[in-house]
């Protein structure tokens, strides 16, 4: 079967021993014809790459089941190597692509350590080789110590072993083993450096990804009603994940899942009819839309021929008559321009597309469903029971009239069927768990969601209270519209920086821009700081202190960084002519603990993909600050003598000071917040 094309998974390992490559490659059973020859010369689509021909391997020599596929391992001869153009990482990108890619240093470790281990031992399973860190080096792994006692060996001859098979590699500069067999990592300081260098150089660049088609579906507030405090985490939670899967080279297509369809609509029309009988022809001047809909939703419970109004509008509204439509637009196109005023004052870019979007496609769905024999008959509904779901969805009301559950699932369809979607983030609160898991259920047993071929993601959190744990309200007891959360934000940012005399070393102009960053960042930052699923107390006071982990001190912490080379009279055209003769030095102590912690940035955000949690971000952003402090108290920067006269300028302490201010930048711009040159 030569130049059959097997699609991977994963390749899992690349080991160099004896002249020779072992490829450990994950592939997908179902894609396997029966009786596939495995002596067979096969062809191995790489990302990135021409296909390669394996035509030159001695033999296969082994096959084995795994959970997700099977195993091959292929003997190939080690110049064969150069042609595939990957080191084999998950990731699909090797280590020759550093010099243009942020290395995930922990990433690349447990890369080159499994393959060790697979290529010592062929029969470990899902082998443990993750990272911890040591006291007499930069890491330690321990995949020796259980690897043993399954092979029942000494584990200090496994730890000798897998270090003979570790291949060779520019990241690690020395392998040890000690104690009762763990293996110590000692990074190569000239690979560190180089990346160091690069920052300065290229600015922080995407650890190696491969690209996928990703749709996040946050905000999605109600059309007609005002957003309010309930939509703040959905928001800045769903465009960080937007933030960073661009960084990382994806294809990102943010969506505003607006609720602008359903009964409610025949109150608005109706009560838009009484109020501004011309509205087809002049705009209606409508100043406040949640007054507004309260007046029509009052009329809706007190007056019977006004509910009786209500209904046949929407009949008219879903069956397309003009007038209606008209109406419905109006007061679509009014909620935009308020939502607009949260988004622009947060810079948060995202495209509106609502539940009316989907109509045609639930009317789609709808008889698909029916004619699969998927849909069963409850008091006049129709109800769905998805994969493992003791509560059915209902599809169809017995009036008729569709669901959410009948929107969501045409949603859904119409990501993978139509957009192509490879993985789609949903943006929701917790309280909704049940339904998304009951829905996802549903695409599986309807047939066009397949786990396997899209990743689909239900990103939750938790609710925001008010300084007494209670949800948070107004002193009335109304829910708090977002727009005067953010208002009050910007007068209290004001108010402290005026306190700490900041109005009178910057010009009006700076004072607005740092007033706006610290208000919209400080909110941003108390959000994104805490882990996503749990309620966190809102407090203008604790996120606006220039103390401990905040957005006001660490931007702050970077103006400060920033005005180092700028105080000591050198350029960032000086500092790129200073790096692009030579690596940074790092000798000592504190500038190589410094370089090792923004290094660290790459497998903050591999990490953050995985699980989708953005506080690691935020504590990643404190611990940069932190090891700063601890550089420049001992390391110094510019030299003066007692007079304050600068006697001497270390430029590679400047040049570390540049990255740390760049990686402290893009954590930022990850997180949505505006970073200021002075504050």
């Amino acid at each position: 079967m030569d130049g059959m094309h097997i699609k991977y998974y994963c390749m899992n390992s690349v080991s160099d021993r004896n002249n020779m490559v072992f490829l450990s490659i994950m592939v997908d059973v179902s894609k396997i014809p029966a009786g596939f020859p495995t002596e067979s010369a096969v062809s191995i689509r790489i990302p990135k790459t021409e296909n390669y021909k394996l035509n030159n391997f001695s033999n296969v020599f082994g096959v084995r089941e795994h959970d997700s596929g099977v195993i091959f391992k292929i003997r190939l001869k080690k110049q064969n190597l150069e042609n595939l153009g990957s080191d084999a990482s998950c990731t699909g990108a090797g280590i020759s692509d550093f010099d243009k890619h942020m290395c995930n240093i922990l990433g690349q470790l447990e890369q080159l350590f499994k393959t060790a281990v697979l290529s010592a031992y062929p029969s470990a399973e899902n082998p443990n080789v993750a990272m911890t860190g040591s006291k007499h080096a930069d890491y330690q792994c321990n995949a020796a110590l259980a690897l043993a006692k399954t092979l029942k060996k000494n584990p200090r001859e496994v730890g000798q072993e897998i270090v003979n098979n570790v291949p060779t590699n520019p990241i690690i500069e020395k392998l040890e083993v000690s104690g009762p067999g763990f293996i110590n990592i000692t990074l190569s300081k000239d690979f560190i450096r180089k990346q160091i260098t690069n920052i300065v150089l290229q600015g922080v660049t995407s650890p190696p990804v491969t690209p996928k088609h990703v749709i996040v579906d946050f905000s999605s507030p109600n059309v007609a009603k005002e957003m309010h405090v309930g939509h703040l985490r959905s928001t800045i939670i769903g465009d960080s994940i937007c933030r960073l899967l661009e960084f990382l080279g994806h294809k990102v297509t943010r969506l505003n899942h607006l609720g602008d369809w359903g009964t409610q609509f025949g109150m608005l029309i109706a009560h838009l009819q009484d109020r501004f009988p011309n509205f087809a022809t002049q705009p209606p001047p409508i100043g406040d839309l949640q007054s507004f809909y309260k007046e029509s939703k009052k009329r809706f419970d007190e007056d019977e021929a006004f509910k009786k109004r209500a209904y046949q509008a929407v009949v008219k509204l879903q069956s397309g008559e003009p007038e209606h439509i008209k109406g419905w637009n109006e007061i679509c196109d009014i909620s935009k321009k308020e939502f607009e005023k949260v988004y622009s004052a947060l810079d948060i870019k995202i495209i509106h597309r609502g539940e009316s979007f989907y109509q045609s496609r639930m009317e789609s769905l709808v008889k698909l469903l029916s004619g699969a024999g998927h849909l069963q008959e409850d008091d006049g509904r129709k109800i769905m029971f998805g994969k493992d779901a003791k509560i059915p969805l209902t599809v169809v009301k017995s009036d008729g009239g569709f669901t959410y559950d009948t929107s969501d699932m045409a949603c859904l369809k119409q990501r993978i069927e139509e957009e192509k979607a490879e993985w789609i983030i949903y943006v929701t609160d917790a309280g909704q768990q049940q339904h998304f898991k009951s829905f996802f259920g549903a695409a599986q047993t309807a047939g066009f969601y397949n786990p396997s071929n899209v990743r689909v993601d239900h990103v939750t959190f938790g609710v925001v209270l008010g300084e007494d744990r209670k949800k948070f309200k107004t002193r009335s007891g109304d829910t708090v519209r977002l727009i005067d959360l953010l208002n009050e934000g910007v007068e209290r940012s004001e108010e402290k920086l005026k306190e700490k005399e900041r109005d009178k070393v910057l010009t009006a102009e700076e004072l607005v821009f740092a007033r706006d960053a610290v208000a919209y960042g400080c909110i941003k930052y108390a959000d994104l700081s805490h882990d996503r699923t749990r309620d966190y107390v809102f407090s203008f006071d604790r996120m606006l202190d220039f103390r401990g982990n905040t957005a006001a001190y660490l931007l702050y912490a970077l103006t400060r960084i920033r005005s180092i080379a700028r105080t000591a009279g050198v350029s960032r055209k000086s500092l790129l002519e200073e790096a692009s003769k030579q690596p940074i030095e790092l000798a000592h102590e504190r500038e190589w603990n410094l370089a090792r912690t923004i290094m660290k940035l790459s497998d903050v955000m591999i990490r953050i993909t995985e699980d989708l949690y953005i506080h690691p971000m935020c504590e990643y952003l404190y611990e940069v600050s932190t090891v700063f402090t601890e550089f420049y108290d001992v390391c110094y920067c510019v030299e003066k003598d007692k007079e304050g006269n600068t006697i001497k300028i270390n430029m590679g302490r400047l040049l570390l000071c540049e990255a740390t201010a760049t990686v402290m930048e893009q954590c930022f711009s990850v997180l949505g917040i505006k970073t200021v040159a002075k504050m």
